[in-house]
């Protein structure tokens, strides 16, 4: 059942995918998922912990699958940069049925203001499936921290809007 907040408005289900070769291969321990599950948390989403996946078609399989389980919001992680295996782009993009390019451009813009001159290099992408937000972070510490400061002040509204709330 979906998680309310105190003010009653229920927000439903998030995913996280994370995409990345060592993580899935157990090489490491995956940090910036979790980071992302405490953010969604605290906005209200009831979420599980994160589908750690290699890169390439598993991201676009649990991308797909999330959306199709319910989910409101699926934030990815990794795979946005441009090296020969970073392909979320390439595996998001088929999956949107409209893209929401300010999203994944203040994304990147945050990083530059950090400080963080290569964050123009992302090529990650934001965008909406049936009543689903699906957005692009990238796979780093500060990258995912940038991302979360875009988007916390702006997803509950943005999934309100894909369902055609009031806002």
């Amino acid at each position: 059942m979906p998680e309310s907040t105190d003010s009653g408005v229920t927000r439903g289900t998030a995913e996280v995918v994370v995409a990345s070769n060592r993580a899935a291969a157990g090489v490491y321990a995956d940090e910036t998922g979790p980071l992302i599950v405490e953010a969604l948390r605290d906005l209200g989403f009831t979420v599980t912990a994160p589908v750690v996946v290699p890169d390439g078609a598993p991201v676009g399989a649990a991308i797909a699958a999330a959306v199709d389980g319910g989910a409101r919001v699926v934030l990815t992680t990794g795979g946005t940069g441009l090296t020969p295996t970073d392909q979320t782009p390439e595996q998001t993009r088929p999956l949107l049925e409209r893209e929401v390019p300010g999203i994944a451009e203040a994304i990147r813009a945050a990083g530059v203001e950090a400080g963080i001159p290569t964050a123009v290099l992302s090529r990650g992408l934001a965008g909406v499936r049936g009543s689903c937000l699906i957005v692009n972070l990238p796979g780093s510490r500060g990258g995912v921290k940038d991302g979360l400061s875009v988007l916390r002040p702006i997803l509950v509204h943005a999934v309100e809007q894909i369902v055609g709330s009031d806002h």
